[in-house]
């Protein structure tokens, strides 16, 4: 009979898994296969049932073009923009229960203080990531399409076509949402003991010359407002990061 001995001090019982369970590469892998597998199922249907709410979706996503008359330059141009619409609004209405199956798979793997920190770091980057949509889509948007508008207004009339606006907005939205997730890195990153925020603190004039970068590659348009705007929240996000690391102790 195995005896299991008690841990020996706080950090030793943080330091280990509750559920220890010892699984094969092949169980392993065939739960990683049914979590996949409900996952697009979910994401399938978050995309048809965007798909049959998608021209409200689109009109919402006109607003910041107010003014500017939409064309169709070749057949079928509107239909497969409903389809992107639907895609991305879908991934975005299945992402909770895509995370909670994420959740289920690498929680048993997980220590007591990593799950200490799931909640908060699942629940956080939800909200970071909305933010960023909210933030590309009430000002990044109407900045980058104010300066085009203005810039050209007395030379060409404004006609746009509709394929490639929603292009435009739908890569600036989520890049701008994925931009946002940099205070989860850092709370990761400082409480596995990687980096501190010292050391954070004093990398700051690399993170002002990757901001600028970083502003640049984001943005699919060339102004230098929207671009700012993105470096600026970019640098607000890292600092904000540092201060919930320090709160973390690291």
């Amino acid at each position: 009979m195995t005896i299991l001995s008690e841990p020996k001090s706080e950090e030793e019982y943080l330091d280990k898994a509750p559920d220890d369970v010892e699984m094969s590469i092949f169980d392993h892998l065939e739960e990683l296969r049914w979590r996949i597998f409900y996952s697009l199922i979910a994401g399938v249907l978050g995309i048809v049932l965007c798909f049959f709410a998608v021209k409200p979706l689109v009109q919402l996503l006109e607003i910041p073009a107010q003014g500017i008359k939409f064309l169709q330059l070749s057949p079928g141009e509107y239909f497969f923009v409903t389809l992107k619409v639907a895609g991305y609004s879908g991934l975005i209405l299945a992402s909770p229960f895509i995370v909670y199956q994420i959740v289920c798979f690498v929680l048993p793997g997980l220590t007591r203080r990593e799950r200490r920190l799931l909640a908060p770091v699942v629940l956080g980057s939800g909200v970071l990531f909305l933010a960023g949509l909210l933030f590309a889509y009430f000002a990044l948007i109407p900045a980058a399409l104010q300066f085009f508008i203005s810039y050209g207004a007395d030379v060409v009339e404004q006609a746009w076509s509709i394929e490639r606006y929603f292009e435009f907005i739908l890569l600036l939205m989520f890049s701008t949402g994925l931009a946002f997730q940099i205070p989860i890195i850092q709370v990761i990153l400082g409480v596995l003991k990687i980096v501190s925020s010292e050391r954070m603190a004093s990398a700051w004039r690399y993170v002002i010359l990757a901001a600028a970068v970083l502003g640049a590659i984001i943005t699919p348009s060339t102004d230098p407002l929207t671009q700012s705007l993105l470096a600026g929240a970019v640098l607000a996000l890292y600092f904000g990061g540092i201060g919930l690391v320090k709160l973390t102790g690291n």
